[in-house]
């Protein structure tokens, strides 16, 4: 009895943390009637002709979304209360009368926007949630449509700031270059769905404008390059270490770059998370990653009295553990800004640097992670880990035409892979490979010059082995958790129709559900797809991670599958780990493969998170419960947890329940009380 409650981890939250927090986005300001009249009006014109372009070019068509981010930013704005000062209902008028120009030029098959230089604001249909989500250009003077040059690109991820709505963004995109516009440069103005540092589908709104920049303008692929300042700077750090083989170089500037030590100096607060929440913390903590820096050129800078000079120096202790020094530019006498001789510093490092290009295929690659979400560097895959939330390290160099080394540390299973063209190997040989020690004969390339193989630690044994084997039920890239990670795809919330086990248990799950789909639009910006539980499809099956609201009683697809996942629920039993919880007080939250597709997941009862004190500095919005929890919901919801947390753990490598004390459960512990946390201020980063 005492081990269970020791192990039954009660959050205890302060006071303070129970009040309301300052909201992110502000309420915005009354709207006359008579505005509102004219711009419901102008909408609704505008969405005809949006209708009818969809038909003409596409459902997903770049040309339609560049015509609908005009339409989405003055909607959600006066739908949701976000015109924030009265200068903006002005700018409501003229975004409507810019999409319709837009709209009819575009009917009649022009786009002249596609074709212009300057500042340009484009869009696209994210696959996330069918949002239109807006980006900025900056096309330099010297490029013209249909020439054979490729172009560098710069991504540019911005600061800071809770009044930047779409209506906002665009604005500042269509009168302001940013700090930097190198010569024949495109620059890429992210949005980043708002104010999150560019993590969780921040991080996906890179990708995916960045591919639909590619689809319209020729880029050199080896000369792309990511910084930013403040929020920016702690964007540029996480997006260059965790992706750091695809980029010419990475210059971030002041932010963040982890999150206990930066909120102990920047906020003055001291963070006691829960054993799981700083296992999470390494999804990202950029220090966690420093030794991938190695992979890519970096060129850091702050201001002396700046006090976000914290990210470079933490950076600094953790790359130098790697033997790497960074080069940390220093503004003189200067604060939360760059210094101007500073920039010019800057600039002729990055530009000498991007000038050379990418290294593609370097003989040799250095890469750690703690988990598969980030497995990939260079030529080099990571497709199986002993165990999540633990440094996992690979190291692999091309010794010789005839001969590979490969050094492992955490990793099950990894592939090499060098596209046509590409792999160094001799053709008419087939070489080695050396694992640990082990050598492994491996099949020549290919005559294009492509090579793929795969390899997977049996037992004690590193084996050559088929792709295919690593897509058995078990841990791998996007299918691996924690429940956070079903939002980073495409992902259907499933309402449940059915009658509830448990009144009161029902009404958690239904005021949580309200909730995630509110605050999934004020905080990355996209109406959440939603569906009753009769209305979900096979295609849905196919196509969505399928986020489901109830219990088995309330909700027909989790009928379907609750004998199927690791729990027993019924109205007189909740039993989850080897423990049982009385089903009229407690509810689980989970990710899981879908059973009925395993390659997608299902998430019970949960949409992202991390909730309102969290929205309050960056640095705190990381996940905030891992694979499985269950939550007590006679303890009410706050800003901070969704109830009293009365277990939660992370599922093995091959997604199974872990046996209680071992790696990844409650640790035998008590929750120490937490001081109440002072109140946060407004953020810079």
């Amino acid at each position: 009895m005492l081990r269970f409650s020791l192990i039954c981890l009660l959050i205890l939250i302060p006071a303070a943390a129970r009040a309301a927090e300052r909201p992110v986005p502000p309420p915005g300001i009354a709207v006359a009637e008579t505005d509102r009249l004219v711009l419901q009006s102008g909408l609704a014109r505008l969405a005809n002709g949006i209708a009818e372009l969809k038909k003409q070019h596409g459902p997903r068509s770049p040309l339609v979304a560049d015509v609908a981010i005009f339409h989405e930013a003055v909607r959600y704005a006066l739908q949701y209360n976000e015109f924030l000062k009265p200068e903006e209902l002005k700018r409501a008028h003229e975004f409507l009368q810019i999409g319709r120009e837009r709209a009819e030029q575009l009917a009649l098959g022009r786009a002249p926007w596609a074709v212009q230089t300057g500042l340009v604001v484009r869009g696209y249909f994210s696959k996330i949630d069918d949002s239109v989500q807006p980006y900025g250009l900056v096309v330099p003077s010297s490029w013209s449509p249909g020439g054979a040059h490729r172009w560098r690109l710069d991504a540019w991820f911005h600061g800071r700031s809770e009044t930047l709505t779409e209506l906002n963004f665009l604005q500042d995109r269509i009168t302001n270059p940013g700090q930097f516009t190198p010569r024949d440069t495109i620059v890429l103005h992210l949005y980043g769905r708002y104010c999150n540092a560019n993590k969780f589908a921040g991080e996906v709104d890179l990708f995916e404008a960045l591919e639909t920049v590619q689809q319209q303008y020729k880029i050199d692929t080896d000369r792309i390059s990511v910084r930013g300042f403040s929020m920016g700077g702690a964007a540029a750090w996480h997006i260059g270490a965790h992706f750091a083989g695809l980029w010419a170089s990475v210059a971030p500037g002041a932010g963040f770059a982890e999150t206990a030590e930066f909120l102990k100096v920047f906020q003055k607060e001291t963070v006691k998370p829960q054993w799981w929440e700083e296992k999470l913390w390494g999804l990202y903590d950029a220090t966690v990653y420093s030794l991938n820096l190695s992979n890519v050129p970096v060129v850091a800078y702050s201001g002396e009295k700046d006090s976000q000079i914290q990210a470079a120096q933490v950076m600094e202790r953790e790359m130098a553990k790697e033997g790497i020094t960074l080069k940390h530019i220093i503004g003189p006498d200067t604060a939360h800004r760059y210094h101007p001789d500073s920039r010019l510093q800057i600039d002729q490092h990055v530009d000498a640097i991007v000038a050379r290009g990418r290294d593609a295929y370097p003989h040799r690659i250095r890469f750690t992670t703690p988990t598969l979400r980030y497995n990939r560097m260079k030529w080099v895959r990571i497709d199986g880990l002993e165990r999540h939330w633990e440094p996992a390290r690979i190291e692999a160099e091309i010794a010789s035409d005839r001969k590979v080394t490969v050094k492992t540390g955490g990793v099950t299973a990894f592939s090499l892979e060098f596209e046509p063209g590409a792999c160094p190997l001799d053709v008419m040989s087939k070489p080695s490979v050396v694992i640990d020690g082990t050598t492994i004969a491996a099949p020549s390339p290919s005559s294009d010059r492509s090579w793929n193989v795969s390899f997977m630690l049996i037992g004690a044994r590193w084996e050559l082995t088929k792709p295919s084997a690593a897509l058995s039920i078990r841990k791998r890239h996007g299918l691996q958790g924690p429940i956070d990670d079903a939002f980073l795809d495409r992902f259907i919330v499933v309402k449940p129709t059915g009658s509830a086990l448990h009144g009161k248990v029902n009404d958690w799950v239904i005021a949580e559900m309200n909730r995630a789909i509110t605050e999934w639009r004020r905080q990355f910006r996209g109406e959440a797809i939603t569906k009753l539980d009769r209305e979900i499809t096979d295609q849905d099956i196919d196509n969505a991670n399928l986020i489901l609201w109830g219990d088995p009683s309330s909700n027909k697809v989790l009928a379907r599958i609750a004998s199927r996942l690791p729990l027993t629920w019924n109205a007189k039993e909740l039993l989850v780990n080897d423990k049982t919880y009385n089903p009229a007080m407690n509810v689980p939250v989970m990710i899981f493969p879908n059973p009925l597709n395993p390659k997608r997941y299902v998430v019970l009862n949960s949409g992202f998170t991390y909730r309102e004190y969290d929205y309050l500095n960056n640095a705190r919005q990381v996940p905030k419960l891992p694979d499985w929890a269950v939550v007590d919901t006679t303890i009410p919801a706050d800003s901070r947890w969704p109830g009293r947390i009365a277990d939660a753990g992370f599922f093995g490598e091959r997604w199974e329940m872990l046996a209680a004390g071992a790696p990844g459960t409650s640790k035998p512990k008590p929750t120490p009380k937490k001081a109440a946390p002072k109140k946060a201020a407004a953020s810079k980063s």
